[in-house]
């Protein structure tokens, strides 16, 4: 199933998407795609109806939202590609970075992103997000996982390296939470579809005016999405509905390989089977 919301911001209305490109309502089964409702997904899977009984709809030049309403946390994994920790002059971790981003940085797939005011090194993040559709505390084991993701989308996580590193204090978050700074979807992809997200060999692209920058694939993360849902369990309650990015690849401008983000400059990042998002970017 693929889960989409269509509109301007804070009036964004949910839309089942079909493969053959086709839209429907789902206004009558819920009024958002939110933690409430992939909760009530998770304990009913059939909840939303065959298509054909769902009122069509043409979504020609209408805004597309991020695929899930404001999450009540955004949790973030650090260097969780052995690559993407040696280009910014780390060990691999021995167990998974947690830092957060502010909940409210999360925007459309389509959607301007803003270089904060002062900023000289706005970086970009193709990462596999991760939707939480089931409560989650203390699982047994990371087999417990699967049963509380509700799917999967692209995300951004855009990151202001100066902010994060020189004047941070010591924390990521003056980086990673400036407005605007986490593109999500087009799409949310119930994880049914998606199936085992190390066994996909999803590849991770991301181009910046057209040129490549990250080219990679889940299969390298250093901890699977199975593992990084059980350890966060252990240690903070997963809410239905919240989003957990798993980490980036090689190939960033932190790397020094490549110049940072400026106005203008258009980041395009994708994930196979999971949509393509386009950003340009813009001064705050």
């Amino acid at each position: 199933m693929r889960l989409m919301r269509i509109g301007e911001p804070g009036h964004e209305r949910p839309v089942l998407v079909c493969p053959e490109g086709r839209h429907y309502d789902l206004s009558g089964i819920t009024d958002d795609i939110d933690g409430p409702f992939l909760a009530a997904l998770a304990d009913n899977p059939h909840l939303v109806p065959a298509e054909p009984v769902l009122p069509e709809i043409d979504i020609t030049g209408q805004r597309i939202g991020a695929p899930v309403a404001r999450p009540s946390a955004l949790l973030c994994i650090g260097q969780n590609y052995a690559a993407h920790a040696a280009e910014s002059g780390a060990e691999p971790p021995e167990q998974p970075i947690l830092f957060y981003k502010s909940p409210n940085t999360v925007v459309g797939p389509y959607d301007d992103v803003l270089i904060p005011r002062g900023s000289k090194k706005t970086d970009w993040e193709v990462e596999l997000a991760v939707v939480i559709g089931r409560r989650a505390s203390y699982l047994d084991s990371p087999a417990d996982a699967a049963a509380h993701i509700a799917g999967y989308a692209v995300s951004n996580d855009v990151s202001e390296r100066a902010f994060q590193l020189e004047e941070s204090g010591g924390q990521w978050s003056k980086g990673k939470s400036c407005a605007t700074f986490n593109p999500l979807g087009p799409v949310l992809v119930t994880a049914d579809e998606v199936g085992d997200p190390q066994r996909l060999r999803l590849r991770l692209r991301s181009y910046v005016n057209g040129e490549p920058r990250q080219d990679s694939g889940t299969a390298d993360m250093i901890f699977s999405v199975a593992h990084l849902v059980h350890h966060l369990s252990q240690y903070l309650v997963l809410e239905p509905g919240d989003i957990v990015n798993t980490g980036t690849p090689q190939g960033v401008a932190l790397s020094g390989r490549f110049p940072y983000l400026g106005p203008d400059d258009v980041m395009e990042v994708e994930i196979s089977g999971l949509g393509r998002q386009r950003s340009v970017c813009r001064p705050a």
